[in-house]
């Protein structure tokens, strides 16, 4: 009996720190592991049927006069991110072609960054990275496109409560060579250097946002002989506000400095918009954007050339923002450039509205009237009219189905910047089907 209270003692004594370690364990939470690693996917598959829009090529029109195009494209994303205390990392691969593609498409690294932040609000992120500010109306991710876009910079800043402020430092090359200066020439990128300061301000007390942006961006010049950068500039600012059911957004950016052909630049758009929420089903918006053009736009005839002396750049660049989420769903305004590269700049006044009836489907339509910003040799202002109809449905939480079709009443004016054929009606209409699932999250 003896010899068996002693065991019973023993094992009473050995179990105590093992049920003690169990209930440590126990009241540990995921919050208190410091290390994350996610593993995650995204596959987005577009069909687009096109008849219009896009520049016409009047050779292959007079033997092609079926100019419609019809293709699928997709994209596929593999992303690992992992996070410890101050320190975070990122790497997404990415494929992006069309199917069928000679050369199945383009493989690439699409982001690999690390980011040390401190419990103060201050950060530095450096590699490749997404950059989306704002609306993202001059620098953001330009998800639409199948490539989307992003930047290898150095990103330092403070993210506060109430102030944020970031500085953005770029410098490209094409390989990392001994002779051959610093040229930079059909590179991965439209710039050679950039460097931009953004700052935010969103105080506590009243629904508004204010930001402020100042970019410099370098390019290479393409005079003979000139090994110099050429530098152009941006200023500008972005507000939005939320008074109640209502939210209201307005923009200004100016740009100057000069172009790669050492042209100086007078260049300015503006932007407003509304929003009114009826109720948790019902939206309606509208608003108007003014996009500066270059003066004396001129096209020359079929077959004809155009000669113009250029004293300036009036032509608003957009730079690096997300284009296809403004100046109607057609797409093809600021997606390819105009007769030598010049724009006369566009007017685009807007209504529309949302219905959600439920939270997984949503249904828009939109009325857009647009015009160039300068007038156009032997033409009018009046580019058309144009109708969005768009449909998205979320039958789970990491799938998205979305259709969408647009069509444009084209002016004599459209005929002749080259933008439709004869019959001056433009017609576009996609569907896609998007997966977003989390293949892993382990904490430890």
């Amino acid at each position: 009996m003896k010899h068996r209270n002693i065991l019973a003692l023993s094992v009473l004594t050995l179990m105590c720190p093992l049920a003690s370690l169990a209930d440590d364990h126990a009241a540990e939470t995921d919050a208190d592991k410091p290390n994350e690693f996610t593993l995650a996917a995204q596959l987005l598959t577009r069909g687009e049927w096109r008849a219009g829009g896009l520049p016409v090529n009047e050779a292959e029109a007079e033997t092609k006069p079926e100019q419609h195009a019809l293709f699928v494209m997709e994209r596929m994303r593999l992303t690992a991110g992992y996070t410890r205390q101050a320190l975070s990392m990122k790497v997404t691969a990415q494929h992006s072609g069309v199917w069928g593609q000679s050369g199945k498409g383009t493989f690439n690294l699409y982001e690999a960054w690390a980011k040390l932040q401190s419990r103060q609000g201050l950060f530095a992120q450096i590699g490749r990275q997404e950059l989306v500010y704002d609306d993202q109306r001059i620098i953001g991710n330009n998800d639409w496109a199948m490539a989307a876009a992003s930047h290898d910079v150095l990103r330092l800043g403070y993210d506060g409560d109430q102030h944020r402020a970031h500085l953005i430092l770029a410098y490209n090359q094409n390989a990392a060579g001994t002779y051959g200066g610093s040229r930079y020439v059909n590179g991965a990128e439209p710039y050679k250097t950039m460097q931009t300061l953004w700052y935010h301000y969103q105080p506590r007390q009243l629904p508004l946002q204010v930001s402020l942006m100042a970019m410099n961006v370098g390019t290479q010049s393409e005079l003979d002989d000139d090994d110099a950068t050429m530098n152009q500039q941006l200023v500008g600012t972005y507000v939005k506000a939320n008074p109640g059911k209502f939210n209201l957004e307005g923009s200004f950016y100016y740009q100057l400095g000069r172009n790669e052909y050492d042209l100086p630049i007078h260049a300015w758009m503006t932007a407003v918009r509304g929003d009114y929420r009826f109720d948790d089903r019902w939206t309606a918006y509208g608003g108007y954007d003014y996009l500066s053009g270059d003066k004396n736009y001129n096209v020359p005839p079929a077959g004809g050339f155009g000669l113009q002396r250029l004293t300036e750049i009036n032509g608003f660049n957009l730079l690096f923002g997300s284009h296809h989420q403004f100046y109607g769903a057609m797409d093809f305004f600021y997606v390819t450039t105009y007769y030598g590269g010049l724009t006369p700049g566009l007017q685009n006044l807007y209504v529309g509205g949302k219905w959600r009836p439920n939270q997984k489907l949503t249904l828009e339509t939109s009325y857009h009237y647009m015009a160039t910003a300068v007038k156009v040799t032997d033409a009018d202002k009046s580019l058309g009219h144009q109708v969005d109809f768009t449909v998205s449905y979320s039958p789970l939480r990491d799938v998205k189905l979305a259709a969408s079709y647009t069509f444009m009443a084209g002016t004599p004016t459209m005929e002749k910047l080259k933008r439709a054929d004869g019959d001056r009606f433009l017609h576009w209409a996609w569907i896609s089907a998007t997966f977003t699932p989390q293949f892993l999250k382990v904490k430890w």
